[in-house]
């Protein structure tokens, strides 16, 4: 299956998110993007919500960087950023957007600094593709698309101006 057009991605999630809040009448929800490509997706969905009325805080923002559990085995040189919380998520639905959804690692590792800056009452995970290559139990709520790659292809988000997702060829 070839990959779906950025802009189509973007909007479908929209919809879907969109459709979720009014659905489930989620109250002001919270949008966290993960550094760096969840950001610049939340980036993208945050003025739509806003001028939804669906949401009505600034945008949130993690860094996972010392919460992987294989930084030091992959020889990561973390370039670290604060996490920045526009208001408190305790108690709060918080919107958790990520760009792509591989083995789950992020995503654990988003959830355990989310839960130091306190306890949300519901997380909904939003990611413009899933590559359902899960080593973790974690699935995502809201998907723009699901792939399967190749052991050798990667997707790459680059952004944040112009945003483009493009398919990489990775050699052993």
């Amino acid at each position: 299956m070839p990959l779906t057009d950025i802009n189509t991605l973007l909007d479908d999630v929209y919809t879907r998110l969109s459709s979720r809040i009014t659905d489930r009448n989620i109250e002001d929800p919270l949008l966290v993007g993960i550094h760096t490509g969840g950001n610049w997706v939340a980036e993208c969905l945050h003025p739509r919500l806003i001028d939804a009325g669906l949401i009505t805080d600034p945008l949130s923002s993690l860094d996972i960087s010392f919460y992987r559990d294989d930084f030091t085995r992959i020889g990561l040189n973390p370039k670290v950023k604060s996490s920045a919380f526009a208001v408190a998520c305790e108690d709060r639905h918080v919107i958790l957007v990520d760009d792509v959804l591989m083995t789950g690692r992020t995503i654990r590792a988003a959830l355990n600094v989310l839960f130091d800056f306190g306890r949300p009452a519901s997380v909904t995970l939003v990611t413009l593709i899933d590559l359902d290559a899960n080593e973790l139990p974690i699935r995502a709520d809201i998907i723009g698309q699901q792939l399967r790659l190749p052991f050798n292809q990667r997707i790459k988000l680059t952004g944040p101006e112009p945003l483009t997702l493009e398919i990489q060829e990775i050699t052993p």
